[in-house]
């Protein structure tokens, strides 16, 4: 798959800065449609139970604003109410970024998204390791203790592969321009460039999950 798209991680520094004055003039209304988020033409996929409202992230580990967005993110959804099931989805925008992707399905299959997904971040944006090649990952993988046979088995499973097909769906599907970017119940899309800051785009998406609550 390749392609090119617009990312945030390279053209909103209002983005990271907050936009600290239009920021809170823009959290004090409400979200608007076509301003704040848009809403589909074509439903998108849902894998969601029945009776949950399905919230998706849309990420990608080299993006800096994925990297700035993650500690926020994290605690907001820890407290997310039980009818709303949420799930990261690793993007690549191109084909030399399948492998992130891969090793998200990776971590995931292991159970280790809670103890290294942050640490892949931090690895990236902080330690400025290039962690783009399957050989620099599972190097790095192995210095984190985690056995690199079965981390490889992982990766190179028929379901890993599957589920990073299925992340292309679903980015094609809310027609993903950039991360980080959220899509809720296979309905409505929101994004940092859209909101103007990354504390709205939550906002945001709190709207859209009582609006889908709502039946509206």
């Amino acid at each position: 798959m390749s392609m090119k798209r617009r990312t945030f991680c390279t053209a909103t520094t209002l983005v990271a800065a907050g936009l600290a004055s239009g920021g809170v003039l823009a959290q004090a209304r409400a979200p608007q449609a076509g301003t704040d988020f848009t809403q589909l033409n074509k439903l998108a996929p849902v894998d969601a139970p029945a009776g949950k409202i399905e919230v998706l992230e849309f990420f990608w580990y080299n993006c800096s604003h994925c990297n700035a967005f993650e500690p926020l993110l994290a605690a907001w959804a820890q407290k997310l109410p039980s009818d709303v099931a949420f799930k990261r989805v690793p993007v690549a925008f191109q084909d030399s970024y399948l492998s992130q992707q891969r090793l998200f399905y990776a971590l995931e299959a292991m159970g280790l998204v809670g103890q290294l997904h942050s640490r892949v971040f931090a690895t990236i944006h902080v330690d400025r390791q290039n962690l783009v090649s399957e050989q620099a990952i599972t190097a790095w993988i192995g210095k984190q203790g985690v056995d690199k046979a079965l981390f490889a088995s992982h990766f190179n499973s028929f379901t890993t592969l599957s589920k990073a097909r299925r992340a292309n769906q679903l980015m094609t599907a809310y027609q993903v321009e950039g991360v980080p970017a959220l899509g809720v119940a296979g309905r409505f899309y929101t994004d940092g460039a859209m909101t103007k800051t990354m504390d709205r785009v939550l906002q945001v998406a709190d709207f859209l999950v009582a609006e889908v609550r709502a039946g509206r």
